[in-house]
């Protein structure tokens, strides 16, 4: 399945780092939200948001693959969508850690309903600059 939204990022940070960033559930809310994650196959968890008029802020996930430090999938459900998120890490023969994003599963009607996917890649762009950040200060 062609994921609906793909990003990659590069980050001089050791992949150590990176996945602690993408499964530290502290270090997690720094630079997407407040959440309950914990890197165990089949746990449910939550992301909360702050909530506005179009969006409860909630998040409702499951981890669905853990190969630590290489691979990380939960599923991301929220406003009547259910898709997947995958990161996937790889380290860099100059050290670096290319990080690598897909969200796949959106419906029909989300891809019909024009600029959809474009805000989702929008917002885990903002998340990847805010992860870049989190990183830094490591």
């Amino acid at each position: 399945m062609k994921p609906d939204v793909s990003l990659d990022y590069q980050f001089t940070s050791s992949i150590e780092q990176v996945w602690n960033a993408l499964t530290d559930s502290d270090t997690l809310a720094k630079w997407i939200w407040s959440n309950d994650f914990k890197a165990i196959v089949g746990h449910k968890f939550q992301f909360r948001a702050e909530p506005n008029e179009w969006w409860d802020g909630i998040v409702d996930s499951e981890v669905l693959v853990v190969d630590e430090p290489h691979t990380l999938s939960y599923t991301w459900v929220s406003a009547g969508e259910s898709t997947t998120v995958t990161w996937t890490l790889k380290k860099g023969s100059d050290g670096t850690t290319h990080l690598h994003f897909d969200q796949t599963g959106f419906s029909e009607a989300t891809k019909a309903r024009q600029g959809a996917i474009e805000g989702a890649k929008y917002a885990w762009m903002n998340m990847g600059g805010q992860l870049e950040k989190v990183l830094a200060d490591l």
